[in-house]
C-alpha cells in the first residue's frame, strides 16, 4: 500500500479544502446552534462531485476511489461536521448500497440523482428497540401482490429531516430474525410517511436527525433492494463502507480542533510568554498530531483495501473504533489548551470537542467494533 497521495488526489484536497473554508466555514457556527440543515451547501456539494465521490460518471457521480472520499469527508468535516456526515451519509449509506445491490433501473432512478446532489438520501435501519442488535427490528413489510406495505418506525435517521429517499429495511417474518430482513427504496413523498423535526443532541445540530414513521406505506416490487431475506447482508455490507467515512469524519474533527489549539497557543500568553512554550502544551500536540496521522493511515488503509477488492471488515471498524476514540483524546486537549475560554461558545473549539462523541456511536458503537475485530482476527487464528 502506497501512503502517498496522488497528483490527482492532491489537487481534490485543495479544491475541497478551498470550498470548505469559502463555503462550508462561514456557516458551520450557524449551523450548529441554530440546527438549521445545509441544504445549499450539499446542493453545491453535488455540483463539485462530492454527493457521489466513488460512485461511476456512469451514474451521475465523480468516478473517484475511496481514499479520495476520505479526503473529501476528512477535509469537510474538519470545519463542520454536520455537513460531513451529511454527505458521508448520502456516499457511503445511500449510494453504495444502491451501485452494490441495485438494478440498472433502480441507479437510472434514484442513484444518478443522489451522486449528482439532485436528491438526497438517508438510511433508515436504526428502531427504538434496534439499536446494535439490528436483527431485532420491528417494521415490518407485508407483500401483497406486487406491492409491500411498510409499518413501523425508524429514529435518529441523518438526513431524516430533508431526505428525499430513505433505505428502509423491514421483516418479512419477524421470527427469522436477520434472515427475514429486507431493504426497500422508499421515496419519502409516499402517503403514510411522517418525520419529525431535527432531534435536539449533544452535536451534529445540523445534520437533519428526524424520526421516520410509515403507516401503511405502499411500496411497488421494483424498489425493493435485492433479493427478500438479503436486508441484512446489504446493511452489514453498506455499515463496513460506512465505517469508513464515520473514521475519516473523526479525523476532520480532529485535525479542526487541533488547529484550532495551535493557533490559540501562539497568541495566548500566560507568566510572561505565549502557552506554546510551555514543554507540557508541546507534549499535548506531540500527543495529537501523531494519533490524528496513525487514525488517518489506518482510514486510507481500509479504504485502499476496498479500491482493490480486498476485504476490509476488520480494518474498516479498526479505523472507526480508532479514530473516534481519537478524537475524543484530541478535542478534550484541544479544549484544555484553551482553559476557560474553551468552555464558551465564543470558540469553535467547545462545538468539536461535542461533535466528536457522536463517532463513538453512530455506524456501529466502538464496543460492536471491538466485537468485529475480536471475531474476525478468532476467525484467521
Amino acid at each position: 500500500m502506497d501512503i502517498s497521495l496522488s497528483d490527482e488526489q492532491k489537487m481534490l484536497r485543495e479544491e475541497v479544502r478551498r470550498f470548505a473554508e469559502e463555503v462550508v466555514k462561514p456557516i458551520a457556527k450557524r449551523v450548529d446552534s441554530d440546527k438549521v440543515f445545509p441544504l445549499e451547501f450539499f446542493r453545491s456539494a453535488g455540483e463539485l462531485g462530492l454527493a457521489g465521490v466513488f460512485v461511476p460518471e456512469r451514474w451521475g457521480g465523480a468516478g473517484m476511489d475511496t481514499v479520495s472520499y476520505c479526503i473529501v469527508i476528512e477535509e469537510i468535516s474538519r470545519v463542520s461536521a454536520s455537513c460531513g456526515v451529511i454527505l458521508s451519509v448520502n456516499n457511503s449509506l445511500v449510494c453504495q448500497p444502491i451501485l452494490d445491490f441495485g438494478s440498472d433501473e433502480q441507479k437510472e432512478e434514484f442513484l444518478k440523482p443522489l451522486a449528482s446532489g439532485e436528491k438526497l438520501g438517508c438510511f433508515a435501519l436504526t428502531e427504538p428497540e434496534a439499536g446494535s442488535d439490528a436483527a431485532s427490528i420491528r417494521t415490518v413489510a407485508e407483500k401483497k401482490g406486487g406491492k409491500y406495505f411498510i409499518r413501523g418506525s425508524k429514529v435518529f435517521i441523518t438526513n431524516g429531516t430533508n431526505a428525499d429517499l430513505a433505505i428502509v429495511f423491514a421483516t418479512l417474518d419477524r421470527s427469522l430474525r436477520h434472515k427475514g430482513i429486507t431493504a426497500f427504496l422508499v421515496p419519502l413523498d409516499l402517503q403514510g410517511v411522517e418525520r419529525s423535526g431535527e432531534e435536539y443532541k449533544l452535536g451534529v445540530n445540523g445534520s437533519g436527525t428526524a424520526e421516520l414513521v410509515f403507516d401503511n406505506v405502499m411500496v411497488p416490487e421494483k424498489y425493493r433492494l435485492g433479493e427478500e431475506g438479503e436486508g441484512f447482508k446489504v446493511a452489514m455490507k453498506t455499515l463496513d463502507g460506512g465505517r469508513i467515512g464515520i473514521a475519516a469524519q473523526a479525523v476532520g474533527i480532529a485535525r479542526g480542533a487541533f488547529e484550532e489549539a495551535l493557533e490559540y497557543a501562539k497568541t495566548r500568553e500566560q507568566f510572561g510568554k505565549p502557552i506554546k512554550d510551555f514543554q507540557a502544551i508541546q507534549f499535548y500536540f506531540a500527543d495529537m498530531i501523531t494519533e490524528i496521522d496513525a487514525a488517518r493511515i489506518l482510514t486510507w488503509k481500509a479504504a485502499w483495501l476496498k479500491d482493490n477488492g480486498k476485504k476490509y471488515t476488520l480494518e474498516a471498524a479498526q479505523a472507526k473504533l480508532f479514530a473516534s476514540q481519537m478524537a475524543q483524546k484530541v478535542t478534550n486537549l484541544a479544549l484544555q489548551i484553551h482553559g476557560g475560554y474553551g468552555y464558551t461558545k465564543d470558540y469553535n473549539v467547545e462545538r468539536y470537542f461535542r461533535d466528536a462523541r457522536i463517532t463513538e456511536i453512530y455506524e456501529g458503537t466502538s464496543e460492536i467494533h471491538k466485537l468485529v475485530i475480536a471475531r474476525e482476527l478468532i476467525g484467521k487464528i
